[in-house]
């Protein structure tokens, strides 16, 4: 099969290799190289590094609306056109094109979490499973039929930045299944989605990051495994802004207002919650690295809590 494969970052890679593997990729459409880093040089997306290494052709539209850019497609001659976390919107002139129509990864169990961010809110909401879905592309946000999906639990633990990896290849075997089906002259049955089921997965903000002590302590760890690796949840402790790279919720009740440190040792540091108790584990002070609560604690000048 001639495919086109269009994504961006790190998550499409494990698919744009899964694509690669027994079929032709004729090119790879990505967005437009962004200056990224402190020095804010124009770098390519994960995808393109990808491409090129492979030696396939790169193609960087601003959109796809024009009728140049969509020329440019249709001289392609796809049979199929997959798209992972491309981030441009594809008109129905071009889901049109490939003799297959346009298949998308999503990092979801469709139709919970359509939108930007399922990873980060299916954690953020306390869900305890998720996983992807291979979907036929309709011109609506995430609303086309399912193909196929795999499913996944979350561990307590695990973090936005670790389910983020193991759905990305999870999302490429999905993709190979489909792909292996069609070349054996199979296609997938598409599921129709239930719409009144649907949630959504608004595209996190930086705005979200401070932490609302009023709220359950389960709440705030869910929070704070979601916005890690970013924006990365944040709090004043002891009148110094803190960035919480890990905590977890302690059922213990106390009567301390909300936000009071309550514990401090080198297994962490305690804030009372609208209820139960927040444990901080993994810090980061402005500026500084990542560390421990048990380093971050010899490195204060005073004790954060009284002596008795």
């Amino acid at each position: 099969m001639r495919i086109v494969f269009a994504g961006t970052p790190a998550f499409a890679v494990p698919s744009l290799r899964a694509a690669a593997r027994r079929n032709e990729v004729v090119a790879v459409y990505t967005q437009p190289d962004r200056p990224a880093g402190r020095g804010r040089e124009s770098m390519p997306s994960p995808v393109k590094q990808e491409a090129v290494r492979q030696g396939i052709p790169v193609l960087q539209p601003e959109s796809l609306r024009s009728d140049a850019a969509q020329h440019a497609l249709r001289q392609l001659q796809p049979d199929l056109l997959v798209v992972v976390a491309y981030g441009l919107i594809l008109p129905q002139a071009v889901l049109d094109i490939p003799a297959f129509g346009c298949w998308n990864i999503h990092a979801s169990l469709l139709p919970r979490w359509r939108g930007a961010a399922p990873i980060q809110r299916a954690i953020e909401a306390g869900d305890t499973e998720t996983g992807v879905c291979l979907m036929q592309m309709q011109a609506g946000l995430d609303t086309g039929p399912v193909l196929l999906s795999q499913r996944t639990t979350i561990d307590p633990p695990e973090t936005a930045g670790q389910l983020h990896d193991r759905l990305a290849e999870l999302g490429a075997q999905a993709l190979a299944d489909g792909l292996g089906l069609l070349r054996a002259g199979i296609r997938p049955v598409p599921q129709p989605q239930q719409d009144e089921q649907a949630t959504y997965a608004h595209k996190l903000n930086k705005a979200e990051a401070p932490l609302d002590w009023t709220q359950s302590a389960t709440v705030l760890a869910n929070k704070v495994r979601a916005f890690n690796p970013w924006p990365v949840a944040e709090a004043t402790i002891a009148g110094e802004r803190l960035r919480i790279h890990g905590a977890i919720a302690q059922e213990s009740t106390v009567s301390a207002a909300p936000g009071t440190v309550v514990g401090a040792d080198k297994s962490g540091i305690d804030v009372a919650c609208g209820s139960g108790i927040l444990r901080l584990r993994v810090v980061q002070r402005d500026g500084g690295k990542i560390i421990t609560v048990a380093d971050y604690l010899n490195a204060r000048r005073e004790p954060l809590l009284p002596s008795a």
